[in-house]
């Protein structure tokens, strides 16, 4: 807070104009964290972990993947199709980003 040693109220402000928007966004924050956490996950763990439809699911992996923050390796086990996910440095690099973004944005704050 302004006045007390913090950040203005507009430096903040820009520190949340700031984020990256594709990782910030809900179901691929989600998505991320996971993969951060895991290293690598196939789509069923996904789903289940995340709770999104086979769709929803497919769509933000898709947008990260056009991003080069995901890697998605389709192959087949058996007759069974899997598909892999897992972070690239360029992902693991925004997410760590995207942490250290919010830590400032959020600390000192009450809550």
């Amino acid at each position: 807070m302004a006045g007390r040693g913090g950040p203005a109220p507009a430096e903040d402000l820009q520190r949340i104009l700031d984020v990256d928007r594709l990782i910030h966004e809900p179901a691929r924050l989600l998505i991320v964290a996971l993969l951060a956490s895991v290293g690598e996950a196939d789509f069923v763990f996904l789903q289940r972990e995340t709770g999104l439809t086979k769709g929803n699911l497919s769509s933000h992996l898709a947008r990260l993947e056009q991003s080069d923050y995901v890697r998605i390796e389709k192959s087949f086990r058996g007759k069974i199709p899997q598909t892999v996910c897992s972070l690239t440095s360029e992902g693991r690099s925004a997410f760590k980003t995207y942490r250290s973004q919010m830590r400032r944005t959020m600390g000192g704050r009450p809550g």
